[in-house]
């Protein structure tokens, strides 16, 4: 049934092909609009029916994101006198979406880092010099403005994501080091990621290394935590679930004190710097009951864990509608500039990432990892970060135009690894992760 109707959508996404290149032709600007997102739409939905194509559907909705963001603005940028850029609205669903992602992770993640070694510390390494300096150099060349180059260094400063573990999975790589190297770059991310935009990105926008990194603490590491929490609770002893549930009802007594007024007595009490201390403090609090509820919701519908990954495709798809709509203007000044600038920067990522790597050493599947941990950012990350400054429509859109070329690029450069692999009979590589994420 659903095969179906992905072809029947295939078919209204030709039809509305059509009458895209109708109405261009007449200059039909409304019929243009409504033919653009309609078709885009139809082929996100449609894509899943071709067989070679199946892999990019995520990204197909990404793209049909941007064209409702460009075609429909205001549509997407106010419910009524509600601001679908609000801050905190924002900051719930990069929690959203780095809580699906920290499902697909577990403890066991980190205890590989002591085992990887070399390549984690060139991984690292790698991953924080190639693309800040990368994005850097990028905006020494192409002037853009302060707050959309800011952007570009931003997005190469954010940590790695787990997209670049599916790719080096379907690559059939080294997805050990992978997992590793990801779980490294989240942890490092709260320091480096404002110690380079301080260094680099200082001059274009005002940069609060503190503020910054307790943004990414609460966006990132918060619901990591949570996520890692259920994973915890999976196997844990029972004394352990007795420490989690003893810390719970702290936790549970703290935020209520908080709301009752706590928190109002303690902001004319205290320092700035001690208030915001108290401030993440707090969201580890909350994680630590989201993480217990998930994992007690869970007992109860077994296969909660596989959709997850789904909710952050869901907020991602909101960011890159939110982010084209807010910046509308500039991306039609710049947009063009903007993709090409985003493929020499991924691109400089895979080249430099897997050459650096054999010249220090590295084995051919480990390089190809490195590839995939340096050249793929956390879009997710960048986007969040950008909101929470209230920067969704300028810094915020280097993450829009990326994010989708890297789904792309990424898919087509870890197919032909993997066709090479198969074909020089390459199976050592030990697969750890069964299912693909997003």
């Amino acid at each position: 049934m659903m095969l179906i109707f992905r072809k029947i959508c295939l078919a209204f996404a030709a039809l509305g092909t059509a009458l895209l290149v109708f109405a261009w032709l007449t200059q039909a600007d409304g019929l243009f609009n409504a033919a653009a997102l309609g078709a885009a739409v139809a082929w996100a939905v449609g894509i899943g029916a071709i067989p070679f194509l199946k892999g990019y559907q995520y990204t197909a909705w990404i793209a049909a994101a941007v064209v409702a963001g460009m075609t429909y603005p205001q549509s997407f940028l106010h419910i009524g006198d509600f601001d679908l850029r609000n801050k905190w609205l924002i900051l719930i669903v990069v929690q959203f979406v780095m809580f699906g992602m920290g499902i697909q992770m577990s403890l066991r993640d980190f205890s590989e880092l002591a085992t990887s070694g070399k390549g984690v510390l060139v991984g690292l390494c790698s991953h924080f010099t190639i693309m800040p300096l990368t994005g850097f150099a990028l905006t020494k060349i192409f002037h853009f403005d302060p707050e959309i180059a800011a952007g570009i260094i931003l997005l190469g400063s954010c940590s790695s994501g787990l997209a670049s573990n599916v790719m080096v999975y379907i690559a059939r790589a080294n997805l050990i080091l992978s997992v590793a190297v990801t779980a490294m770059t989240t942890l490092a991310a709260p320091f480096l990621t404002p110690f380079l935009m301080k260094i680099l990105a200082g001059t274009l926008i005002q940069i609060r290394f503190l503020d910054m990194m307790m943004e990414i603490i609460k966006i990132v590491i918060v619901p990591i935590g949570a996520a890692l929490i259920h994973d915890f609770l999976k196997t844990a002893s029972p004394r352990g679930r007795r420490n989690v549930y003893g810390i719970a009802s702290v936790s549970l007594a703290w935020l209520g004190a908080l709301v009752l007024g706590l928190w109002s007595l303690l902001a004319g009490a205290v320092s700035e710097t001690a208030l915001q201390s108290l401030e993440v403090l707090s969201f580890f609090a909350g994680a630590l009951l989201v993480g217990l509820a998930y994992h007690l919701v869970t007992l109860s519908f077994k296969n909660l864990d596989r959709y997850m990954p789904y909710v952050s495709m869901f907020g991602i798809i909101y960011f890159t509608t939110v982010t084209t709509a807010a910046g509308r203007d500039n991306l039609l000044q710049v947009g063009f500039l903007l993709f090409f600038v985003s493929v020499v920067h991924n691109s400089a990522g895979y080249f430099f990432g897997y050459w650096l790597s054999r010249l220090l050493g590295l084995d051919k599947a480990s390089a190809r990892t490195m590839a995939f941990e340096v050249g793929l950012q956390n879009g997710g990350m960048a986007s969040g970060l950008a909101g929470t400054m209230g920067k969704l429509g300028t810094v915020g859109l280097a993450a829009a135009v990326f994010s989708p070329w890297m789904n792309i690029s990424g898919s087509i450069l870890a197919n032909y690894w993997r066709r090479r692999s198969l074909e020089n009979g390459d199976h050592a590589v030990k697969e750890v992760i069964t299912e693909q994420t997003p």
